[in-house]
């Protein structure tokens, strides 16, 4: 969590305010990446929250070029190892807080180069909204997709640099993550595998998101696993039947893909912070994670 200085320091700004040296609350918020819990995902319960250590890793923010702009990410690793098998953790709308820090950290203690980018910072702080809906409007509804993988094909080319194996390249992510490791599974040839958490499958069309994962199904480079709950009322069952049936009309690796649906999970089952976690279901769906990157080589 932020001291009580981070606290202070990081509550006194306003989105697109300035500090007294003139820097931003996301300046500032860059500073505190994978610290604490983001406010918009309020109301919290971190005394449930798994706290994995840092010894024998190489863990912290490093600065990924994406084009000649500078992307803040996350970055777990074995201390001293390269040649490693790498993951991508996409985050929820609410970045790149403890909770997404933490499962990078899991990831490494497995043997991965874990890497969690912040792929809303170029809209805003997802960190610093107190209002999911202020967040959803004013943030992650202006980010693009195409944005978004263009950020993960330049943070696969920054791990192939630093210690990473990209022959054994995975994807991972919660929620809003989920949907775009489906859409990232379909967009990158050198994904082996994916595992996405309760991400939304079908949706409205715009500029800004053209195709949604039940659009992209029968061409993924990757077979995907999701891991769903039967209790998410944001994402209906039947939706899930859509895209088995896509993904049975599709290419080998959508033909591979699977679905693991909890029954009585709701949605977000896995984020140990909030209320909505179910711990049967999200030690079972990392088990099953784990095993589906070792099954399809990425490992």
């Amino acid at each position: 969590m932020l001291n009580h200085a981070q606290q202070q320091d990081l509550g006194a700004l306003l989105p697109g305010s300035t500090t007294e040296n003139g820097s931003t609350r996301r300046t500032a918020l860059k500073a505190a990446l994978g610290v604490g819990y983001a406010a918009a995902a309020a109301p919290l319960m971190a005394q449930t929250a798994i706290k994995t250590p840092s010894d024998g890793l190489t863990v912290g923010e490093v600065m990924i070029d994406v084009n000649g702009f500078s992307m803040p990410a996350y970055r777990a690793a074995p201390a001293g190892k390269t040649g490693l098998p790498v993951v991508l953790v996409l985050s929820e709308i609410f970045g790149v807080h403890e909770y997404i820090a933490d499962t990078a950290r899991r990831l490494a203690r497995a043997g991965y180069l874990a890497i969690a980018p912040e792929l809303f910072v170029r809209q805003g702080d997802a960190q610093g909204y107190g209002e999911m809906a202020k967040l959803i409007a004013e943030v992650i509804s202006k980010v693009p997709d195409a944005q978004v993988m263009g950020d993960l094909d330049a943070t696969v080319k920054w791990a192939a640099a630093n210690g990473g194996d990209t022959g054994k390249l995975g994807v991972t992510g919660f929620c809003w993550g989920g949907r775009q490791t489906w859409l990232y599974a379909a967009h990158n040839p050198a994904v082996k595998a994916g595992v996405a958490w309760y991400g939304r499958l079908v949706g409205p069309v715009s500029e800004l998101t053209p195709r949604h994962p039940v659009d992209v199904a029968g061409q993924l480079h990757g077979p995907v696993k999701g891991l769903y709950g039967g209790a998410d009322t944001g994402i209906p069952l039947d939706t899930v039947d859509k895209m088995k049936a896509a993904l049975a009309a599709g290419n080998a690796a959508a033909r591979a893909s699977t679905f693991v649906v909890y029954p009585d999970a709701p949605h977000a089952f896995h984020a140990d912070y909030r209320p909505s976690f179910r711990r049967e279901a999200a030690e079972d769906g990392w088990k099953q994670a784990l095993a589906w990157f070792r099954q399809h080589g990425v490992a």
